[in-house]
């Protein structure tokens, strides 16, 4: 069995886990930062943690819902995993959630899953052999301009008047799940997504992988790349849009001064 063969498998068991989890009832609490996590982000860690290291008991493991072992970061191979990606929509009953799993080899990811179950939306990839929506072949849309695009993002960000030049009236929508909003984007149902806060390495390997097989951009706002499986997993910002786009949205941003991992 594949990488890919392997995650797809668990992450289509965790996203069955994940939906009968909520309709049973959750127990919802709050983690040390204040952010929510239930019972059940807990058990689906738990199954892709036992179902993945099983198969694979050479290669590390970092996931949102798992102490860091820094042993991750000597092995060859490594699983990037989010349980249930998205976790304030899944609370409210919304379709928008997701489980994100990634292999990265040498810093980038080689396999990729993101499933929204709720939503019967599997988005996969394996490096050089392209990206696709439950089986089917993707990639993003052909917008050449920014006025009119279909953004994911914070609206109050882009009506900040802090701006140098205002950005031009664009249908701007948000999705809880990182991973998902991504996909969206190398899927072509959005031109573009933003975000100018720090992201966690779980919370786009996956995905990450899905939008450059696509024919996707994905960077930080200074034009960056991403390597996974550091130290400090932690990524400072993300803009993802079709190869037209990206620059000028690079061109928008990238002035803002933000921290560095």
């Amino acid at each position: 069995m594949t990488d890919l063969e392997l995650i797809l498998e668990a992450a289509r068991e965790a996203g069955a886990l994940a939906v009968s989890a909520r309709d049973k009832g959750l127990k919802i609490w709050s983690k040390d930062g204040g952010s929510p996590v239930t019972d059940a982000d807990l058990a689906v860690d738990a199954l892709l943690k036992t179902r993945l290291r099983q198969a694979r008991p050479d290669y590390g493991w970092l996931s949102e819902e798992t102490v860091d072992d820094p042993a991750r970061l000597d092995t060859a191979r490594q699983f990037l995993v989010d349980p249930i990606d998205g976790t304030a929509a899944y609370l409210k009953g919304k379709p928008w959630f997701a489980v994100s799993i990634a292999v990265v080899e040498a810093g980038r990811p080689v396999a990729g899953v993101v499933l929204a179950p709720a939503l019967d939306e599997t988005y996969a990839a394996r490096a050089g052999g392209g990206a696709t929506l439950n089986g089917v072949p993707i990639a993003p849309s052909a917008a050449v301009h920014l006025e009119g695009a279909a953004m994911l993002g914070d609206a109050k960000m882009f009506a900040h008047p802090a701006w140098p030049a205002p950005w031009p009236p664009m249908r701007v929508e948000s999705r809880n799940s990182i991973a998902y909003r991504l996909c969206l984007v190398a899927a072509g149902t959005f031109d573009a997504a933003i975000a100018m806060s720090p992201k966690n390495e779980w919370d786009l390997a996956a995905a990450d992988l899905i939008c450059a097989e696509a024919g996707a951009a994905l960077t930080d706002h200074l034009g960056r790349g991403f390597a996974y499986n550091e130290a400090i997993p932690l990524l400072p910002s993300l803009v993802c849009a079709n190869r037209a786009l990206h620059p000028l949205i690079l061109s928008r941003v990238g002035h803002i001064d933000l921290p560095q991992r």
